[in-house]
């Protein structure tokens, strides 16, 4: 997986960036290994003037074989906002995940009910 971070108006420091790997890690047991998944991911604050509030920003944009997943959090806490972010992207992974095991459930019914239909024709 290509990872690219971008930091805005903070400086990048290593606690931050390992932090983000370690956080960023638990998408790898959802990437097949072609090749083709990209994670761009922005941290930073939202501007320079605030001293209180929901000023942390971090922001995902995950593309696993051609299918997008975004997410953005703002909190006070910069770890908090990557904690948020890291949570809703594997809410948005698993839920695809479980739709296109329903489709494919579906379908497969579809045919082996159009299967036994065309038995019980044959056999009249």
């Amino acid at each position: 997986m290509n990872k690219n971070i971008k930091s805005t108006n903070i400086d990048l420091t290593p606690a931050i960036s390992e932090y983000l790997d370690n956080r960023l890690s638990a998408f790898d047991k959802f990437i097949k290994e072609d090749g083709a998944s990209v994670c761009q991911v922005e941290v930073g604050k939202t501007s320079k003037r605030h001293k209180s509030g929901d000023f942390f920003r971090a922001e995902v944009n995950l593309t696993i074989s051609g299918v997008n997943f975004y997410a953005v959090s703002e909190k006070d806490d910069l770890y908090a906002a990557i904690d948020e972010v890291k949570d809703e992207i594997l809410y948005q992974i698993t839920s695809q995940k479980d739709k296109n095991q329903t489709l494919m459930r579906k379908g497969a019914l579809m045919v082996k009910n159009t299967i036994r239909g065309w038995n019980d024709w044959r056999k009249k």
